[in-house]
């Protein structure tokens, strides 16, 4: 993770003193358990650049998070390569001076003084598509630039990686520029390290002073660095009191939309700010499916296939006629949740405790055999499309339950939510398949083996775009029981 900070023609030698660095010095500090290293590559009146390197401790990271021993995927993320909110966090104490616009008193009077600067980040890791990072960017007066990294795979992995290298260039001061910066950066990597509090609110105020209000992809930032409807709000509040007191206008708080909140085994559908949602999405897929569950004959014995902390599970444990249920997970710290929701199911009359199983789609469980319903409720999603072929052979030749019940987003519905057509959901989604493609997708498993397939939607339909969710429901044929 590093930040390039170029600064050319008249004036550029001012760049190191408004970061208070000697250019001549290798600056070498630890900061938040990373080392964090500044070292100037050129530095002249007419040209300097600064380049601000980071490398954090991969096993600190996981340090100190009380689920980090129970799940090895804490240890198996982006988070030490790519610059985000941790990468702010690091170099802040390294940037301070530059930030707040304190250098020495004879350069007081350059810290307003805007320069020909060239900013290069990266990686950054975002599911927002390309014209919407230059949007972000551009709206400020710089020319973009993006480019990905090359890899060859023997796999179709995907068309386009998520990572991306940011260039920009545009006149501006050291201390707007950073501070857009430490604003964007969270934004574009949309993931949080930190609890939200009244300090952040406040310090996207302070940083986004002079330029957010006006950014024509306000609601965007807000939504993605403030992320939850209370502290934008808030933050709203603040604003429009500055307003009324700068005499510019009522400024009355907007509202702005915001994503639900993701939880494991879960994805994060696009909402807008309420205080009490009237019925979420994953509760219409549980009862959707709950309902389907209810309606076959053949319904005693149950595999829910990547449960996470087993909800849907513990949904399904009151449907008449249910007798077992298999909440498969390999997560070990969603799996300790799930147990704990199990628990308070027991002694509850007319109610089956379903039972955790660590396992995985990838790993064939004799014990799992010829159940009467198998469930993969939003899982197909997160597996790669290369692999994904292997896992349903496994379980239509293998398995072979009497009903395998599958959704998955639709998305060909997220234009609904106002999303860019490469946008996804949800940052580990692999991939989304609109209704043709999934339609397309069951034919060929019923092609290929006795079953027979009706596909449904679920959530607030669309006469042009459908369902948010699509459900497949596959029975197999009557010569196989």
């Amino acid at each position: 993770m590093h930040l390039i900070i170029r600064a050319t023609g008249a004036g550029a030698g001012m760049l190191s003193h408004l970061l208070a660095k000697n250019p001549n010095n290798l600056y070498d500090r630890t900061e938040k358990e990373a080392r964090v290293r500044i070292v100037f590559t050129a530095s002249s009146e007419e040209l300097t650049e600064a380049v601000i390197y980071v490398t954090p401790d991969p096993v600190e990271l996981v340090k100190g998070d009380s689920q980090a021993h129970n799940d090895i995927t804490q240890y198996i993320n982006d988070r030490e390569f790519v610059t985000s909110s941790l990468f702010c966090t690091y170099i802040r104490a390294a940037l301070g001076t530059a930030l707040n616009g304190k250098p020495k008193e004879a350069y007081v009077p350059r810290v307003k003084e805007p320069l020909e600067l060239v900013l290069s980040f990266g990686p950054v890791a975002s599911n927002l598509p390309d014209r919407t990072v230059e949007e972000l960017f551009g709206a400020l007066g710089y020319e973009v630039s993006l480019e990905r990294g090359d890899a060859e795979y023997t796999f179709a992995l995907k068309a386009r990686s998520s990572a991306r290298y940011i260039r920009l260039k545009g006149k501006q001061t050291l201390q707007t520029a950073l501070q857009q910066l430490f604003v964007l950066i969270p934004a574009l990597d949309d993931y949080k390290h930190y609890y939200i509090s009244d300090d952040e609110v406040d310090k996207i105020r302070r940083y986004g002073s002079g330029w957010l209000e006006q950014h024509p992809q306000r609601a965007l930032i807000l939504k993605r660095t403030l992320r939850f409807a209370g502290a934008i709000r808030q933050y709203e509040e603040m604003a429009a009191k500055e307003l009324q007191e700068a005499g510019r206008g009522p400024g009355a708080p907007a509202d702005i939309p915001v994503l639900e909140e993701s939880s494991p085994g879960g994805s994060a559908e696009p909402s807008g700010v309420q205080e009490e949602p009237k019925v979420r999405l994953n509760d219409l897929r549980y009862e959707a499916i709950a309902r389907t569950v209810g309606e076959l004959d053949a319904r005693a014995s149950i595999v829910d296939f990547g449960s996470g902390e087993g909800k849907l599970s513990a949904r399904l444990s009151s449907v008449p006629g249910v007798r077992e249920i298999r909440a498969v997970e390999p997560s070990a710290a969603s799996q300790l949740r799930a147990m704990e929701r199990f628990a308070k199911l027991e002694g509850r009359p007319g109610v089956v405790v379903p039972e955790p199983v660590t396992g995985s789609l990838f790993y064939f469980d004799e014990s799992l055999r010829d159940r009467d319903v198998m469930i993969l409720c939003e899982v197909i999603e997160h597996i790669d499309e290369h692999r994904l072929d292997r896992v349903m052979d496994t379980i239509f030749s293998q398995y072979a339950p009497k009903t395998l019940i599958v959704t998955t987003p639709n998305k060909d519905y997220n234009t609904v939510y106002g999303m860019e057509q490469e946008e996804i959901r949800h940052g580990d989604h692999r991939f989304e398949w609109g209704r043709e493609a999934f339609s397309a997708w069951c034919s060929r498993w019923t092609g290929a083996f006795p079953y027979t397939a009706e596909i449904t939607g679920i959530g607030e339909g669309s006469a042009e775009y459908g369902y948010p969710t699509q459900m497949a429901v596959f029975t197999r044929g009557e010569h196989l029981q």
